[in-house]
């Protein structure tokens, strides 16, 4: 089978983990998780240099830190498909006592997860941290991080994107999943941004645009143009396009999927449009 062809298989069956875990406690945020499916799949499995093993250093490998840190559910199933830890686990997601809590944690020591990222717009900062320690370290490997637009409101962000560019981070690839969305409703009526992409070349980055970030080619692509642009002095920021609940229609074009969980007859519609690839847990 081509390789392309296993990576779409795994992007559909990434989406039926998510739905099945949110469904199964009736908790949890899948509309996030679902538009950054094909982004996860491909900095997983086609992008990162990675160990075999885990370790919390994340020396002489690439490292990656969820910054939105809600959209757990497609961060734990990526994990876990990847060899993390036993696909099994899934079914623990959000129960008393799992490793796998609604928000990634750290106390837990679930393998894959360097931070906790309950708490919105911190991302930045601790990814901009990792990047200055693999510079000390000598270390060329490089660090990727993902954020939502709705977060980017935040303060603390635009503090931490001039220090990047002030300091020339040149080994930090930074996504940001502009769906349009969050949790009140759309981003420009919650709290308007105006040109993101425009505000990150102002505070001295350089930036992509990844006009489709639910077509798997173009996400690949777009990832592996971004690495050509580390080490010449600037942070690099891919603005990546996505819906919101894509591959489950009734999830797409809205928010309201933002923080719900399917009902037991909208889990069988979700499933039937994403039929079974690898296997459930």
């Amino acid at each position: 089978m081509p390789q392309s062809q296993e990576l779409q298989d795994l992007v559909v069956q990434v989406r039926r983990d998510i739905v099945r875990m949110v469904h199964q406690v009736n908790s949890g945020h899948p509309g996030g998780s679902l538009g950054c499916t094909e982004f996860f799949v491909a900095l997983f499995n086609e992008v990162m240099e990675l160990k075999d093993e885990f370790d919390m250093d994340g020396k002489n490998e690439d490292i990656f830190f969820l910054s939105n840190g809600h959209i757990s559910p497609v961060y734990y199933s990526i994990l876990a498909r990847r060899g993390y830890f036993p696909v099994r686990e899934l079914n623990t997601f959000r129960k008393i006592n799992s490793r796998l809590q609604g928000h990634p944690a750290t106390h837990e020591g679930l393998p894959g997860i360097r931070i906790a990222s309950g708490s919105l717009g911190q991302g930045m900062s601790v990814a901009i941290g990792a990047a200055l320690a693999k510079k000390l370290n000598k270390d060329p490997h490089l660090v990727f991080s993902l954020h939502g637009d709705g977060e980017l409101q935040e303060g603390q962000n635009w503090e931490a994107i001039m220090f990047a560019a002030a300091k020339k981070v040149d080994n930090l690839i930074a996504t940001v999943d502009r769906n349009g969305q969050q949790i009140d409703g759309a981003t420009e009526e919650v709290l308007p941004m105006g040109d993101v992409a425009a505000k990150f070349l102002a505070f001295g980055w350089d930036v992509l645009h990844l006009e489709d970030g639910n077509d798997l080619s173009q996400v690949i692509a777009a990832l592996q143009e971004a690495k050509t642009r580390t080490g010449k002095g600037k942070p690099v920021c891919i603005m990546m396009h996505t819906e919101m609940g894509n591959g489950v229609d009734f999830m797409m074009h809205t928010h309201a999927w933002h923080g719900k969980a399917p009902n037991d007859e909208q889990l069988e519609k979700a499933l039937q449009q994403n039929p079974e690839t690898l296997g459930d847990y």
